[in-house]
């Protein structure tokens, strides 16, 4: 399972890295799922991206690979009302089906997205754990037990 955990581990990181960095190449989408309520809708798709980007790199950084798992849960908590917006309100996206059944599909997806970052939360093998870094590169007392 360990395998099978790493390879979802890269899987998750690189995905939410990519989304991260469509945040800031085209920010149009998000913006205009945002919910009206909050303040500086760009602002906040900006900082959604980098923080998507930062969590992506930081479940392959062995040392603060919890943190950031803690970090992506928080994340897709707080991107959750934008996805409730576009499915109550049946907000169009160029590229996405316009369906409600599409809209109200990605909601359940953000539980799926929340659990497979807690996967991460717990300690793993140290030595199968994916990473960016050479493990010999990493302070023997920054390594989880």
């Amino acid at each position: 399972m360990s395998k099978h955990k790493e390879l979802l581990r890269v899987i998750l990181a690189i995905s939410i890295i990519v989304v991260g960095v469509t945040h800031f190449l085209t920010p149009e989408p998000y913006v205009k799922i945002m919910p009206p309520q909050l303040p500086y809708p760009l602002g906040l798709v900006y900082l959604s991206g980098f923080y998507e980007i930062l969590g992506g790199i930081g479940l392959l950084v062995p040392p603060v690979s919890q943190a950031a798992a803690w970090g992506l849960i928080a994340l897709f908590i707080a991107v959750f009302p934008a996805n409730i917006n576009m499915a109550v309100n049946h907000i169009k996206l160029e590229h996405i089906p316009d369906s409600p059944w599409v809209q109200v599909v990605r909601l359940p997806f953000q539980a799926v997205l929340i659990a497979w970052a807690w996967w991460y939360t717990k300690p793993s093998d140290w030595e199968k754990q994916a990473s960016l870094i050479p493990k010999s590169l990493i302070p023997k007392e920054l390594e989880l037990k």
